[in-house]
């Protein structure tokens, strides 16, 4: 099939696929674009929603586009929508909820940016014209009448959309320079649709790198966010390393170019971690995409530059680089306002993931499973995903023999949770017992005993009470209580 007869049946499987998409949709977006027709305004589904039903992969969130204004469209939804917001209505937006639908209706805009903020100055457009040029990426720059089904495609999006290529609906340069984010957005839809960015779009990305920093850093950590949940997050890191864009807000990122692989398996310790990231995603078992084990793979290696040596016999080594890394994730991770629980658990599985090398060496007794069990956590099962990803050797005998160590590791830890219960691992006295033991009110010193215990606990295993009680004492002579 030639390239042009293969672009006209992908057309024709993106348009199948907007009907089918649109009629499980049109009992409310028609009823709705009826209203508005009656109200004499114009109504259209517009933007992501028009690209992800020509995608077939249009979900329960709907945008629309009018010339009706914000009091208009409120008296249109007044008494059909079951639920309205008005958060956004001051960039012309006004939110309902009907029939298990979310739905936005934004006024046409034609605004204008300042070129120092990426907040717009809003002005209302007079038409759809007007709207579609506006926008970020032809591939979200077509419309659908409603109720009419009338499909407007000014600037070429269907036919981007076959070919799968992020183009602007104007100059790249025009487009990001009004909005540095959407530069973001570029990365973000290349990981998220596997689409390639024109030339010009890339050429524009580098360009105008620098002006990223206009954008706050929950904005920017929103985009990331998504590119890393994305289906391709190898190809949106890539972009973003390559324009400089990652050099604004992930500087760690580029910086591992400058560290070669300890192991001569990679040319730099950059191509290893997206090689470890792809393993990684391979491991979520077809679930949701896993944010927290994704970035901890991103990130795991950071610390290498910084603890880089070379010894006399020329080898390289990175000693506790998984230590200097897991601070570098947290400062890096604050500086873009991520969660304290989701910075919390990803800088935890960098500092630990490096634990499980020298288990294959038979160095390890139950006691250190305990603890490896204990310190994993609720991270447990990401920190065996991260592990197993870490090993990127092409030396098959190796590849094999680290998987065989960590499957015996894995067999080990569910035998003593068998035995033990590992996921509750406690001392064999509680506050209240110690308390009542040694005769002590409630203060720092019966938490010092609690980790004392805590401490026998994963050192010897579970012991019988008699045998606590008598470890408590002697610990409690020695310390003069």
């Amino acid at each position: 099939m030639s390239e042009a007869r293969l672009s006209e049946a992908q057309l024709s499987a993106a348009q199948r696929n907007a009907v089918a998409e649109l009629l499980r949709v049109s009992p409310v977006a028609d009823e709705l674009g009826r209203r508005f027709t009656e109200a004499g305004h114009e109504l259209h589904l517009v933007g992501g929603s028009v690209r992800d039903a020509l995608l077939g992969r249009l979900g329960d969130d709907l945008d629309f586009c009018t010339d009706a204004q914000p009091d208009a469209t409120l008296a249109v939804l007044k008494g059909w929508a079951e639920a309205i917001w008005e958060t956004g209505r001051e960039f012309g937006t006004i939110g309902a909820m009907r029939g298990g639908l979310r739905l936005e209706i934004t006024t046409y805009r034609a605004e204008a940016y300042d070129g120092v903020s990426r907040n717009p100055v809003v002005r209302y457009g007079t038409s759809l014209a007007d709207d579609l040029v506006r926008r970020d990426f032809t591939i979200n720059a077509m419309a659908v009448s409603l109720p009419g089904h009338v499909f407007t495609d000014p600037h070429g999006g269907l036919r981007d959309l076959a070919a799968r290529v992020i183009r602007t609906p104007g100059t790249p340069q025009s487009s990001f320079g009004d909005d540095p984010l959407r530069m973001l957005r570029a990365a973000r839809f290349v990981a998220k649709l596997r689409f390639t960015p024109d030339p010009a779009v890339v050429a524009a990305m580098t360009e105008l790198a620098p002006s990223l920093d206009r954008i706050t850093p929950e904005r920017i950590r929103d985009e990331f966010t998504k590119l890393m949940v994305g289906a391709d997050p190898i190809a949106g890191l890539r972009l973003l390393v390559d324009t400089g864009l990652a050099e604004r807000f992930l500087p760690e990122l580029p910086g591992l170019k400058l560290a070669i692989d300890e192991h001569a398996q990679h040319k730099d310790v950059y191509e290893h971690t997206l090689t470890v990231v792809s393993n990684a995603i391979r491991l979520e078992g077809g679930g949701e995409p896993d944010f927290t084990l994704r970035l901890a793979a991103l990130l795991h290696d950071i610390g290498k530059p910084a603890t880089k040596a070379v010894g006399s016999d020329g080898r390289v080594s990175f000693h506790h680089h998984e230590v200097v890394g897991a601070r570098l994730t947290r400062q890096r991770m604050k500086a873009l306002r991520y969660p304290k629980d989701v910075t919390t658990d990803v800088t935890r599985l960098v500092e630990l993931h490096l634990r499980f090398y020298g288990y294959g060496r038979g160095e390890w007794t139950d006691s250190a499973v305990r603890r490896y069990v204990t310190d994993g956590g609720p991270l447990l099962d990401r920190l065996h995903k991260l592990t197993r990803s870490d090993c990127t050797t092409r030396n098959k005998r190796k590849a094999a023999a680290l998987a065989s160590d960590y499957d015996a590791l894995e067999e080990r830890i569910a035998r003593i949770a068998a035995e033990e219960d590992l996921a509750r691992v406690r001392p064999d006295l509680d506050g209240n017992a110690i308390m009542e033991l040694l005769g002590l009110p409630p203060g720092p010193l019966v938490g010092q005993a609690w980790r004392f215990l805590k401490e026998l606990r994963l050192e010897r295993g579970p012991l019988t009470r008699d045998d606590a009680e008598e470890e408590l004492r002697a610990w409690a002579r020695a310390q003069g209580i």
